[in-house]
């Protein structure tokens, strides 16, 4: 009798366990991950653009120019005739360090170029005195509008009945265009043109200085 009451028991245990092997859930199977697919360039027009720096302005060299400070006078407050420390004065910064090779003799105060950026201005001292500009650079404007860059009829139409043209020394087929003073100082204003007319630079003093094709040399 006994043995007939404890089987049931042992029955009911023996499904519970099998009933709950079959209801636990099975091990996670890892996902697998789908393949990269590599994202598609987009459109030009998506894209940004590469920058671009400023474009210099053509003929301008200049860090900084400072305009309508050239005159038959000379330099601003520095008058053709002045000392050298006159035009350090009116340039108001670094001129270099140059000094004549012998007492009076002539020579140039420049400003030292910025890396590769020149300023393309210089001033002549002769006899101890200023006595001429010369400029390279269309950053600057002569007395009257000429500039670097210009054709020679454009200097002959601003300076109508003041231009006396000559072939230039050295250059074959150049040519040199003396400007007198409008009002009737002593100063000259000198432009030179290449071969093809254009005006590669100017210079502007006192005579003789300004006449001097060879600078200082």
């Amino acid at each position: 009798m006994h043995v007939h009451r404890t089987l049931p028991a042992i029955a009911v245990l023996v499904l519970a366990l099998a009933a709950c092997q079959r209801e636990a859930p099975a091990d996670p199977v890892p996902a697998v991950s789908a393949p990269a697919v590599p994202a598609e360039p987009a459109p030009p027009g998506d894209q940004p653009d590469a920058y671009v720096p400023p474009a210099q302005a053509i003929g301008t060299n200049l860090p900084a120019v400072v305009d309508g400070v050239v005159s038959f006078q000379g330099f601003g407050p520095a008058a053709f005739g002045s000392d050298a420390e006159q035009v350090r004065m009116a340039w108001g910064n670094d001129l270099g360090d140059a000094r004549p090779s012998e007492p009076g003799g002539c020579y140039y105060l420049a400003p030292p170029a910025i890396g590769t950026t020149r300023y393309d201005i210089g001033f002549m001292i002769e006899g101890d005195r200023f006595s001429r500009i010369d400029v390279g650079n269309a950053g600057y404007t002569a007395p009257g509008g000429g500039k670097v860059g210009m054709e020679r009829a454009e200097i002959e139409r601003l300076y109508a009945g003041r231009v006396e043209a000559a072939p230039h020394k050295y250059v074959e087929g150049a040519h040199t265009l003396r400007v007198t003073d409008a009002d009737g100082g002593t100063a000259a204003l000198v432009f030179e043109t290449d071969a093809a007319g254009t005006i590669t630079g100017w210079r502007i003093g006192v005579p003789p200085q300004v006449d001097y094709v060879e600078r200082c040399g």
